[in-house]
């Protein structure tokens, strides 16, 4: 899977869960946490594709520490089962890397959210909440969610459609604003979490040739132009690895990151009144438990 292993501080006695780890960016980043030393949590849909994932990656690594969890962002009765499952056997969560996602498919959740954004940020918020005690009892906790340039082009929220199956025929912009969202949950995250040792960051891994596209509308189309403008998977893990292990990471909490380097994001990202009605609206379409807890 990779030519040369990342040289990355020692993660020995941390543990890691990382969403759609057992494809793309996702399953490098679980790679090479468990090449560092972690105890990594392979959370996605299906236990065959997870245990097809995890055989390559002790195919490489083979005293790699993993764990299959199910979980389906689609789904809040799946997202608080794997919650349940990890809290039962782990007191402390160092890593969350919130990286699964979607981009293009349309429809609804089971809770009856536009489905790209229902599981690229409700599903990521819900799963967030019930496992950020876990982070803030970790002696450095992060939290490392994976957005992309394109919350740039968002513009905002309609809150009423984001309550109806996808409008577009293509559905970014749908992916835009669930990317948007992204950042904004970082940025409110990182308001909620102060006083604690847990740090907090938002990145674009890049424009990656990754299965994402081969599941969306143009999938194909695009797969034909990959090699021209798209980076390689590991390449494409690269920041999300640094936000997760880096010590110079770990000074820029709540930040928006690209190309290993922190970046401006979208006006919109930066909109603290936004952000909180944001975070108020997923509370309510989740019933998460909210933070600080009261």
């Amino acid at each position: 899977m990779t030519k040369h292993a990342m040289n990355l501080p020692d993660q020995a006695g941390k543990i890691a869960l990382v969403t759609g780890a057992n494809t793309g960016i996702g399953e490098v980043t679980a790679l090479e946490l468990a090449r560092a030393g972690a105890r990594v949590y392979v959370a996605c849909r299906s236990t065959h594709k997870a245990a097809e994932a995890m055989a390559r990656i002790k195919s490489e690594v083979p005293e790699a520490d993993l764990k299959f969890v199910a979980l389906d962002l689609a789904s809040q009765k799946s997202i608080r089962a794997c919650a349940a499952e990890f809290l039962d056997h782990e007191s402390k969560l160092d890593l969350l890397i919130n990286n699964a996602g979607l981009a293009g498919p349309k429809g609804l959740t089971e809770e009856g959210i536009e489905l790209t954004f229902g599981v690229n940020h409700i599903g990521h918020f819900l799963l967030t909440m019930l496992l950020i005690d876990a982070v803030v009892a970790a002696d450095s906790g992060r939290v490392v969610t994976v957005s992309s340039k394109a919350h740039y082009r968002a513009v905002g929220f309609d809150w009423t459609t984001l309550r109806e199956p996808t409008k577009t025929p293509t559905g970014m912009p749908e992916y835009q604003e669930s990317k948007l969202a992204n950042v904004l949950f970082v940025k409110e995250l990182t308001r909620r979490l102060e006083g604690t040792n847990v740090t907090t960051y938002a990145l674009h891994p890049g424009v990656v040739d990754s299965d994402i596209w081969g599941r969306s509308l143009g999938g194909k189309i695009v797969g034909l132009f990959a090699p021209l403008f798209m980076i390689s998977v590991q390449d494409g893990a690269k920041t999300t690895l640094h936000c997760a292990t880096s010590p110079e990471a770990a000074q820029h909490s709540g930040e928006y990151w690209d190309e290993c380097k922190t970046k401006r994001p979208n006006r919109l990202a930066l909109d603290e009144a936004l952000a909180a009605e944001l975070w108020a609206k997923s509370l309510e379409w989740t019933s998460a438990p909210d933070y600080p807890r009261s």
